[in-house]
């Protein structure tokens, strides 16, 4: 069986691609990495065999600008709404149909047709037509997979890392289209879709924005009704090439805690100043405080005290195993990692899912949910003291690990896509 597999040049999203890769290799299926030129190192340093397609994109340095102006046009220019604090619960407009058109709208000319442009369409479905893959798997933003898939007859599917907000939206959107009369139903998505798949001779279908069905690394408890055909995927860290560091091959001699905050980040890490007085806060806590961050950005500052320990990077899934807490940004691959782990969390998510994945786990008694934008430093060292002296948080997180390794395990993704391909 060939597989392609394909996702814009961005790590936090092709980590996540990888185990499932090598699950795929290891079965004796060849599987082809298409993305970016730019980003292959980051797939052949993963050991898998890259595609160049398209031109490298620009999107964390020009996509502000055409945001603005799509917006300025809906008139709302209040860009974060779109993709921060999406609290489902909390925030009912964020399920209005002006809301879900602006996102579309938003995401279209800032996001989408920056990532998926003409040149890597053109390129992945010049490859998929060339080598003729069996299934094209794809990242849930790396629509343009999608658009290979169809035009080469291969199986289509998402590959997710974290909450289906774009399913769930997407759901309710078409609903809400569907109560209009059909000149009033403007579907940014869909208009932009049919645009770019059209010289390939692709007509707009819904595969072209959910696939066929979904691979979905959360386990059951934190899915998202979507109506979507699902195959469940049990996580499996990955954080790319890594050396576990001298300190870290044993537990510390004092319990330790783990700070955190991927490459999205949180507020009070932007400032050097203001991560360097939340550490010194922190380091009141009986435990040692580990810190994955820039140390010399830190420490023109000033001093730091003895319990803090800072690290330019360190392998989470390693790092994790020797801690009872974890202080993060919500990120999807940190926050599964946790899970995995089983290490309670502290959540201070703000960008597109993390939101809703920390109210999920607060609820389930396995973490603490608090606001980025107004958390104190005394605030996140008592939530850190709550999380470590209450056993609960740790039961808790340890029973959500039990349950999530019961799902599907890599090698049955694997028999699944097999499966679909004998049955198409």
């Amino acid at each position: 069986m060939r597989v392609l597999i394909t996702s814009f040049a961005h790590n936090t999203h092709f980590l996540g691609c990888v185990p499932l890769a090598w699950a795929l290799r290891v079965a004796g299926h060849e599987v082809r990495f298409a993305t970016h030129p730019g980003f292959t190192k980051w797939v052949t340093d993963a050991g898998l065999t890259a595609v160049p397609v398209g031109s490298d994109h620009r999107y964390f340095g020009v996509s502000a600008e055409e945001t603005v102006r799509i917006m300025a046009e809906l008139g709302n220019t209040d860009l974060t709404r779109y993709s921060t604090n999406l609290d489902l619960a909390g925030r009912p407009e964020v399920l209005s149909r002006e809301f879900l058109h602006g996102l579309d709208a938003g995401s279209v000319s800032g996001f989408y047709s920056v990532v998926n442009d003409e040149a890597f369409a053109s390129g992945l479905v010049e490859f998929a037509r060339e080598w003729s893959p069996d299934i094209v798997l794809w990242e849930q933003f790396t629509f343009a997979g999608a658009i290979a898939a169809r035009a080469c007859g291969a199986a289509s599917g998402r590959v997710l890392w974290g909450s289906d907000l774009t399913g769930y939206f997407r759901r309710e959107y078409l609903r809400q289209l569907s109560e209009l009369e059909p000149e009033q139903r403007r579907d940014p998505l869909r208009d932009w879709l049919t645009e770019l798949s059209a010289p390939y001779g692709v007509e707009f279908g819904e595969d072209l924005v959910v696939g066929d069905w979904s691979i979905d690394p959360l386990p059951a408890p934190f899915r998202l009704d979507t109506g979507l055909r699902t195959i469940p995927m049990r996580y499996i860290p990955y954080n790319g090439p890594a050396v576990v560091p001298e300190w870290l091959k044993k537990a510390g001699e004092r319990r330790r805690v783990c700070v955190t905050t991927g490459n999205s980040g949180t507020h009070f890490t932007a400032d050097a100043r203001t991560h360097h007085r939340f550490l010194t806060t922190l380091a009141g806590v009986d435990a040692e405080i580990v810190v994955t961050a820039d140390e010399a950005r830190l420490r023109a500052v000033g001093p730091l005290p003895d319990n803090v320990r800072v690290v330019g990077f360190a392998p989470l899934h390693v790092l994790l195993e020797h801690c009872e807490a974890v202080i993060h940004h919500g990120g999807a691959g940190s926050w599964s990692t946790a899970l995995h782990c089983g290490v309670p969390q502290i959540n201070l998510p703000f960008l597109w899912d993390a939101v809703v994945r920390a109210q999920q786990l607060e609820a389930e008694g396995a973490g603490l949910h608090l606001s980025p934008a107004e958390v104190t430093a005394e605030e996140l060292r008592a939530a850190v003291e709550r999380v470590l002296d209450e056993p609960s948080f740790r039961e808790n997180a340890q029973r959500l690990r039990q349950e999530s390794s019961a799902e599907a395990s890599l090698h049955d993704v694997v028999r699944t896509l097999e499966d679909t391909v004998r049955t198409r």
